[in-house]
């Protein structure tokens, strides 16, 4: 079943070009655009669009069908300080901030090529991709994360109001 996803996922992704990119203001303003979109669903707790500060400084990929951007992924390396329980201090790992598609281009291994494209091009950098969510839709993203790019569980913060 997972062969068969992965063609059908490849087929999807056709015309799918991932590239790296300088922060430029079209860029700033596109990653921006995106941001307001996400912020829009309100499918992530604490979400909120991004400004410039947020950005600079980040490695940023894009992924683009047809010359349009339909998602992005960027993030930077950083080394490790209090992560001792899966990797030893000082121990450099991009932290992947956002991964994003946009609605109408999901399910279709776009998620998936930015993630394992920005892998590969940080791997001469860092020996760990990390990256913490905030999704609503927690079963999905898992599923993503751990089952289609081969994560491994760390931790998890759950929260409760509790009632009066």
């Amino acid at each position: 079943m997972l062969k068969a996803w992965k063609r059908v996922a490849a087929d999807l992704c056709k015309n799918i070009e991932i590239r790296e990119v300088e922060l430029s203001d079209t860029v700033l303003n596109r990653l921006i655009s995106f941001s307001e979109d996400w912020a829009a669903e309100n499918s992530c707790y604490g979400y909120r669009a991004n400004d410039r500060s947020d950005i600079e400084g980040n490695r940023i990929f894009f992924a683009e069908k047809d010359g349009k951007v339909v998602g992005y992924l960027f993030g930077k390396v950083y080394e490790s300080e209090n992560m001792q329980a899966i990797m030893p201090k000082g121990t450099p790992y991009f932290e992947v901030e956002e991964l994003y598609v946009s609605p109408e281009h999901r399910s279709r291994g776009i998620g998936e090529s930015l993630f394992r494209y920005a892998e590969n091009a940080v791997k001469n950098e860092a020996e760990y991709m990390v990256l913490s969510t905030a999704t609503k839709n927690w079963k999905a993203i898992f599923h993503f994360y751990l089952d289609e790019l081969d994560m491994r569980f760390w931790s998890a913060r759950l929260f409760k109001k509790i009632e009066e």
